[in-house]
């Protein structure tokens, strides 16, 4: 395919082209360097590309200013509203634009013509969310030995200049997703360079029934411009967004911006030392639990034995991948005295303990909130005389904490005395039967200094505070608390996801959080087949979100079959297939997870209220944000604090660049960060703006039906409806 490949540096920008003035005529005083806002323009068509893009500005703190094209008093974008003057200086009031396509509905012919001034004058770069190829965005027509269809399932990959620029964080593959046959959920338009235009591909996918290759994603330079054209629709689920994502941002911003976007991985094992119930083939429930009525079945405990844990520590070593082991002492002292005063586990994990991050479980894992009455299933809150709810006491909820924090340290355990994870997160409200967290847990947590309490993500997926505690929402995953054994898992996931003409259990039919499978799960080869692969993507879409929060499974799933390695190692090697070196997982222990959630939810907050102020002048970025909001930003590899005395470094290596939260210095109100010399150069622009003519507007393209809406990868991915699942 003909197109211009450029050296590293031209590739990455074009990438530094930032804050430009027009050069002083002989004899006069030099002009101001121009100061650029470190905010996105985003004009909204309301197609789902433009909402993918800004969700992903949203989710990493990036301030955006966001115009839809369809309100009748929006403002009108003219060079007033790009840009003005702040103490003398011109001001560029957007480092990018980001348009629905290069010339879209909605939008009058001036203020296309606003745009382009203002982006030539200022080195604005503007990404096209979602456009045909054409020769007005530097792409020959798809008719031309080109492509126009469906690019479910393909196969697309970065190209040199691609890696050797925006899309260096990846290792190259580009797959599109596939989860319905009978769903469109891509569409494409693949061409090559137009002749003679100045465009580099940085993303391209093979031409059907061709050796040919066309661009999806590339840059056209053109008239003092440079445009970022994406040729293929996504919504912001839509795993080759999720890949594409970071790219997209850090070209247009130009590695410059306010906000930052990591992808977080951890798990934590709940129950260690303790045994989880056994799920009933024959009874569809667990006997032991509050599924099944009082007298029905025998207990059958699952636990790992000290060969499980062994291979725990042989294959974290091997993945290089830490486990949160969520204990219960209890647990191990009751093994204890009903075997002859032995627990190889127990040896074996103690043993092995700096392999892991340990957790306060409690002690023996009760039913922390309210008095359950489990005569009847589901089970109720009981009731006081009075008709009050009866609640575990403080002495006991403490007690819980305490006891088995000393235990842990009788055992040497590394522990964080500050972290929690009740049993089955009770304590906390739970709906139906308790819409209330137990009155008693905040007083029992600040007996115990207790700053970070884990919550069920399926019902309680907001942080909030308890007490002194922040809590940390995790993510049940579907591989069931109650089964240890591959065919134990799909006969229960069978009873849950199948109709009851199907000998499930119908809940599927009446629930509006699931769906129902087409048919019964293969005993055999239903677990790897389809649970495996979903439960990995489901898990995968998270880390690839930049969503921090952890996942959790249990004790009972590294024992017998250890059904949970497999879905982990899918995640861990689908990750590593699509990801270079410089993007590694950030795999963080609960405290720091919890704090990650709080820095970002403050930082949103002010970004949302307009009390962040951030811009760059030449090589100088500043950001002021309100006292006590600590700021994140994305710089360039070399940039550094500034402080009353002397610079400091700041952020750490992350995807080609540096992430970081800062605060500011001693004696400092705002952030202050110096760029590295090639990243602060800032070349100057001709003295006069190119006219060009504004394009004819781009045509209507089409939008499959998944590209609207998020297409079901066949379960829900919010955890197990109309049954409790376990912590």
């Amino acid at each position: 395919m003909r197109h211009t490949v450029r050296t590293a540096a031209l590739a990455g920008a074009g990438a530094l082209l930032l804050a430009l003035a027009a050069p002083p005529s002989a004899g006069a005083a030099p002009a101001p360097t121009p100061r650029i806002d470190l905010r996105v323009l985003v004009v909204d068509d309301g197609g789902p590309a433009v909402d993918a893009i800004a969700t992903e500005l949203g989710n990493a703190g990036t301030p955006f200013t966001r115009i839809d094209l369809h309100e009748a008093d929006r403002p009108e974008i003219d060079a007033g509203f790009l840009a003005d003057t702040v103490d003398g200086r011109p001001r560029a009031k957007y480092q990018a634009v980001v348009l629905p396509s290069d010339s879209p509905s909605g939008m009058a012919g001036a203020e296309l013509a606003a745009l382009a001034s203002y982006e030539q004058r200022y080195a604005i770069p503007q990404v096209d969310a979602y456009t045909y190829a054409r020769p007005e965005v530097g792409l020959d027509y798809p008719v031309n030995g080109g492509y126009s269809g469906s690019l479910d399932g393909v196969r697309a990959a970065v190209t040199a200049a691609g890696k050797a620029g925006p899309f260096g964080y990846l290792d190259g593959p580009v797959p599109f997703e596939d989860n319905s046959p009978s769903v469109g959920e891509s569409y494409a338009h693949v061409a090559r360079p137009a002749a003679g235009a100045d465009f580099t591909s940085y993303v391209d996918a093979p031409v059907p029934g061709s050796a040919e290759r066309g661009s999806l994603v590339g840059e056209y330079r053109h008239n003092g411009r440079r445009e970022l054209v994406v040729t293929f629709v996504y919504n912001q689920y839509q795993q080759q967004f999720r890949l594409l994502a970071r790219g997209i941002v850090d070209w247009m911003t130009q590695g410059v911006r306010a906000g930052a976007a990591r992808h977080y991985f951890a798990v934590h094992i709940d129950d260690v030392f303790a045994a989880d119930d056994r799920w009933d083939s024959e009874l569809n429930c667990t006997p032991g639990d509050v599924d099944c009525p009082p007298g029905q079945g025998e207990p059958d405990p699952i636990r790992m034995t000290a060969a499980d844990a062994r291979y725990a520590a042989q294959w974290s070593a091997a993945k290089g991948f830490t486990l949160d082991m969520v204990f219960n002492g209890g647990g191990s002292e009751l093994f204890k005295e009903e075997n002859g005063g032995s627990d190889p586990l127990a040896q074996q994990l103690v043993s092995d303990r700096a392999a892991y991050r340990w957790v306060n479980h409690t002690y023996n894992h009760p039913f922390l909130g309210c008095l359950q009455d489990v005569s009847t299933v589901p089970w109720t809150c009981a009731k006081n005389a009075d008709g009050t709810v009866k609640y575990a006491s403080r002495g006991e909820i403490s007690a819980q904490i305490s006891d088995n924090r000393a235990w842990g340290r009788r055992a040497g355990l590394p522990l964080r005395d500050d972290e929690l994870v009740t049993g089955e997160h009770s304590g906390l409200k739970i709906l139906p039967q308790q819409p209330d967290d137990n009155p008693h847990l905040a007083a029992a947590l600040s007996d115990n200094a207790i700053a970070s309490l884990a919550s069920d993500n399926s019902r309680d997926p907001q942080q909030r505070r308890v007490g002194p505690a922040l809590t940390v929402p995790r993510y049940p995953m579907n591989v069931f608390y109650n089964a240890g054994r591959t065919a134990e898992q799909i006969d229960e996931y069978n009873w849950i996801y199948t109709r009851a003409a199907d000998g499930g259990s119908g809940i599927c039919e009446n629930s509006a959080v699931s769906t129902c499978l087409d048919e019964p799960l293969d005993a055999a080869t239903g677990y790897a087949e389809h649970v495996v692969p979903l439960e990995a993507r489901i898990a995968l879409g998270h880390v690839l979100a930049g969503d921090p929060r952890p996942h959790f499974i249990h004790q009972s799933n590294l024992a017998e079959d250890r059904i949970a390695y497999p879905v982990l190692d899918r995640v861990l090697d689908d990750y590593a297939a699509l990801y270079a070196d410089s993007t590694p997982l950030v795999n963080l222990r609960q405290r720091d997870i919890g704090a990650e959630l709080r820095d970002r939810a403050a930082w949103r907050a002010a970004v949302s209220a307009g009390q962040v102020n951030a811009y760059r002048i030449g090589g100088t970025v500043t950001v002021r944000a309100p006292a006590g909001v600590r700021v994140t930003a994305t710089m360039p590899t070399g940039t550094r604090q500034n402080q009353l005395l002397g610079t400091t470094a700041f952020g750490n290596p992350y995807a080609g660049s540096l992430v970081g939260w800062v605060s500011p210095g001693l004696l400092q109100d705002r952030v202050t960060l110096t760029l590295p010399a090639m990243a602060a150069a800032t070349p100057a622009v001709a003295a006069a703006s190119v006219t060009e003519p504004v394009p004819a507007p781009a045509p209507r393209l089409p939008l499959p039906p998944g590209v609207r809406e998020r297409v079901a990868y066949g379960i829900t991915d919010h955890g197990m409806p109309d049954r409790r699942v376990t912590g």
